[in-house]
């Protein structure tokens, strides 16, 4: 069975849509995507890599009451990652390295609500 990965969905409380929609697609760059009108009410707010159907999604969920993700988060690939964390600590999010997986070069940061997101490259890219 073919399968890919079409979206991750993160958590945020409620309110949060304009803070997510300054990172994710302010600093990170992704394109938000009209979320479907039966789900508008919930809250939340959807992106995608690039602007075309088929790149890989990040949704922004409201939950109440509200804990951030600190340890299960989304592993993004990049193709510069050195690239993005400078954007990244640029914008004033944490950046911290981690070279614990031989051949991958990663860090991982927080977006404004505390969910931890890793983003990483091969280290021969």
């Amino acid at each position: 069975m073919e399968m890919s990965l079409h979206h991750v969905q993160v958590s945020g409380p409620a309110g949060c849509e304009d803070a997510m929609r300054a990172f994710y697609a302010g600093v990170l760059g992704l394109t938000e995507v009209p979320k479907p009108e039966r789900l508008r009410a919930r809250g939340g707010v959807w992106f995608r890599a690039g602007s075309e159907p088929g790149g890989a999604e990040v949704h922004v969920g409201v939950e109440e009451p509200f804990a951030p993700a600190r340890k299960a988060h989304p592993g993004i690939a990049v193709a510069d990652v050195d690239a993005l964390a400078a954007t990244v600590e640029a914008a004033g999010a944490p950046v911290t390295w981690d070279d614990n997986i031989p051949g991958l070069r990663r860090f991982h940061t927080s977006d404004p609500v505390g969910n931890r997101i890793e983003f990483q490259q091969r280290a021969d890219a």
